[in-house]
């Protein structure tokens, strides 16, 4: 039997992500704004960063994260290798180094067959196995939809966490992954994405943003995030908001996928990518060159994107040469500078 794991979803990888707006209402409600933190939560969830993050000793912080979506891809070994590489993304993001992990995993029983599942779940252990840590458990549940992903578990120096909320003026901006993987997973489900182009969704999609823990070492790098289903403009605005710092960034310097490329000029686009700028637009400035594909690229959600670095001017090399070393082509985008009343806010030229 043929199974589309995507004809399971209302949504797909990140892209299924609430809103940053809706987002926003639900946590401003949330009773956590009133309770006390203990002094050992580094990171909470108070400047919307990729992770929690618990101080041990003078050495050691645990980094805690969770992440799972319904199925971005049909094959279901791809999509459990994209769940975990998603996943594991948000600990690199902090600076941490990975330790272990646990399974989450929601499947509809009654129409997946159990080989299928198991493919699922033997993709995201190839994942952590390159990582190298092992899933030690989880919990499973009978769902509608397909949902798979984990609780990521690291641990980084105390000294070495980067919050968004670190990030200085006049920072560079660089981004480790080229943009377009919402757009690819919209082709694919209209059918329009070649067999390169899925090869490189794959590939980019599957590459462990193992740069982070290196570049978490570097004095000079200031803040650190991986951009996912808000797209580039929702977590760059993130930082800013965080750091109360404005950002400039060239759209022509952007790394793109070739084929979103093509496939976002025919307007093909997730859904997602609306919502995400009904959300935050009104924080961004866009020059009047800018027209709707590119801000669609902008927007674009990112399943398990690259790493957004924003460091000191004199570290660039340094953090250029790190994502190089670990097959990465990164890009600087853009930089930061003092915002009026230290309003986050974004200008796209």
């Amino acid at each position: 039997m043929d199974i589309r794991l995507t004809q399971f979803s209302h949504g797909g990888g990140c892209g299924c992500k609430i809103s940053p707006a809706v987002l926003s209402e639900i946590l401003a409600q949330s009773p956590a704004a009133s309770m006390i933190m203990p002094k050992e939560l580094l990171v909470g969830s108070e400047t919307s960063d990729d992770a929690a993050v618990y101080q041990l000793n003078t050495e050691q912080a645990i980094v805690a994260t969770t992440d799972f979506f319904t199925p971005i891809v049909d094959d279901p070994r791809d999509f459990g290798r994209i769940a975990a590489t998603n996943a594991l993304s948000d600990i690199y993001a902090m600076g941490g180094q990975p330790i272990f992990a646990l399974a989450l995993v929601g499947m509809p029983l009654d129409k997946l067959p159990l080989a299928v599942i198991r493919e699922i779940l033997g993709g995201g252990e190839e994942v952590c196995t390159r990582a190298g840590i092992p899933i030690a458990g989880g919990h499973s549940i009978d769902t509608l939809e397909p949902i798979y992903g984990l609780v990521g578990l690291g641990i980084v120096h105390p000294q070495h966490v980067k919050r968004n909320s670190s990030a200085r003026a006049g920072d560079r901006l660089i981004l480790g992954k080229p943009l377009g993987i919402g757009i690819l997973s919209a082709g694919l489900k209209k059918g329009l994405l070649s067999a390169h182009g899925y090869a490189q969704m794959i590939a980019l999609t599957t590459q462990l943003n193992t740069p982070g823990t290196a570049l978490a070492a570097l004095d000079g790098v200031h803040a650190m995030t991986d951009v996912t289903g808000f797209g580039l403009a929702g977590h760059l605005l993130e930082i800013c908001r965080g750091a109360g710092l404005q950002a400039r960034l060239e759209f022509a310097r952007l790394p793109l996928i070739d084929e979103a490329l093509d496939l976002v000029r025919q307007g093909i686009v997730t859904g997602a990518s609306t919502r995400n700028w009904n959300s935050y637009g009104q924080a961004f400035t866009l020059d009047a060159s800018i027209v709707e594909w590119q801000r669609n690229l902008l927007t674009d959600p990112q399943t398990s994107g690259g790493l957004l670095v924003a460091c000191a001017p004199e570290s660039e090399a340094a953090v250029l040469e790190i994502f190089r070393r670990d097959g990465f082509q990164p890009a600087v985008i853009g930089e930061l500078a003092s915002a009026i009343a230290g309003q986050g806010s974004v200008t796209v030229i």
